[in-house]
């Protein structure tokens, strides 16, 4: 059974590779269609992988940045395939550098950050707010990296820094079993389903909102798990 499901997550792995360098070149042919294209593949991701999904309350259309917490590759699939909006992710510049794949990140205009460079702060400012003034939502980890997935990591400070700069409106999207499903680190796929949780959007003129709010994406998490 072992070797079977490794099988299966270096097929898996192997069909992401090659989608992924697909839609780089049909993004590349047909930029103004970027967004239905990339979600047109997260769908096929679904039918591939052969997981359920339920998703529990509404994308808020005043929300202009959301904040999610990180497990698995398999949370930007959900959220690409799922959400109305057309997203840019917030993402290590690391990805970006990666030869044909990293042009995912920057044909469809998403962020990358350098988390070795302080003064990338600025940029990220910047750039946040070109797209939200363009209509799209901005998605970010603020955990920075994934977890195991029952415990959320430390929030950065991004996500508090952008928000008191642009005033942004900030929905929180709780995501759960991703990992039990496609884990990367381990390197293993399972069937199974997929929980995706909007909540309400932060009050965010309170100060310690970052922390009520991860308290908040915690608990939730250990009522879904």
């Amino acid at each position: 059974m072992k070797i079977w499901n490794k099988i299966k997550t270096v097929l898996i792995a192997i069909e992401l590779v090659i989608s992924i360098a697909i839609v780089v070149i049909l993004m590349w042919m047909f930029n103004k269609h970027h967004r239905e294209i990339r979600r047109k593949w997260a769908k096929a991701q679904r039918f591939f992988m052969d997981y359920k999904m339920q998703i529990i309350g509404t994308p808020n259309k005043d929300a202009n940045l959301v904040i999610i917490n990180h497990q698995s590759m398999l949370d930007i699939i959900v959220l690409e395939d799922i959400h109305p909006a057309n997203l840019s992710w917030i993402a290590k510049k690391e990805i970006g550098d990666i030869p044909i794949l990293g042009k995912i990140l920057t044909i469809p205009k998403m962020i990358p950050i350098d988390r070795n460079n302080p003064r990338s702060i600025t940029t990220l400012i910047k750039d946040v707010k070109d797209r939200t003034q363009n209509g799209r939502v901005v998605a970010m980890f603020p955990e920075g990296t994934r977890g195991k997935g029952d415990k959320l990591l430390k929030f950065h400070s991004g996500a508090k820094i952008i928000v008191s700069k642009l005033n942004l409106k900030v929905q929180p999207i709780v995501i759960v079993n991703s990992r039990k499903i496609l884990d990367t680190k381990n390197f293993s796929f399972n069937k199974g389903e997929v929980k995706v949780i909007y909540m309400d959007l932060v009050d965010t003129s309170n100060e310690d909102w970052v922390e009520i709010t991860r308290a908040k994406m915690q608990k939730i998490l250990d009522e879904n798990i």
